[in-house]
């Protein structure tokens, strides 16, 4: 597969590390079984979102739900260099995730969990991504929003363009406010803040 620019990231296999952009953060994700590799629409929005974040905060503590191959999780980490929390319910995306953190010198910077809830897991957190399905993220809007500092912001993807506005509107509910709507192609990242 070809590298992926997202930002400041460049997602990219072993095939092109030769090609990696001057002061890029370059993330080594090859295709297996765990979700996400940057070529996703999903997973994309996510990098840019978070990026365009960097350009005004920078949020110490992060939260990964649904992390896949880690892919999020990594970037937040040697981006911000600090520890980022990433969960998953699938045992098989834990260890890939595990795998790509330490082959992108980044072990020391994602934790990994097994989880099989968010709203289990304790804590605020300055950002949360969540790049999963419409439905899951419905149904654990009050958890995901429960665990969000004060000026905290949530990335929610795994979106087709047409789930969006009821996602938006579950975390509405939750007094959170839809700041910007990232599309490409037919997939939808949303970025939502605390009023």
């Amino acid at each position: 597969m070809k590298p992926v620019r997202a930002g400041r990231f460049f997602i990219h296999g072993a095939h092109d590390r030769a090609h990696v952009p001057p002061n890029a953060i370059a993330i080594e994700i090859e295709a297996a079984l765990a979700f996400g590799t940057g070529h996703h629409g999903t997973t994309r929005g996510c990098l840019l979102a978070f990026d365009r974040l960097l350009r005004r905060a920078r949020p110490e503590r992060i939260l990964d739900v649904g992390t896949g191959t880690g892919i999020l999780a990594i970037a937040a980490g040697r981006a911000l260099r600090r520890r980022v929390q990433a969960t998953d319910i699938d045992p098989v995306a834990i260890c890939a995730a595990k795998a790509n953190a330490a082959a992108n010198r980044a072990a020391s910077h994602v934790g990994l969990s097994l989880a099989s809830n968010a709203g289990r897991r304790s804590g605020r957190y300055d950002l949360i991504f969540a790049n999963i399905l419409a439905g899951p993220l419905i149904r654990m809007s009050a958890g995901l929003a429960s665990m969000l500092n004060r000026r905290g912001t949530l990335i929610l993807s795994g979106l087709l363009a047409d789930q969006s506005t009821a996602v938006a509107s579950a975390y509405r509910r939750q007094g959170l406010v839809l700041e910007q709507r990232i599309q490409l192609d037919e997939w939808t990242t949303l970025i939502m803040r605390r009023r």
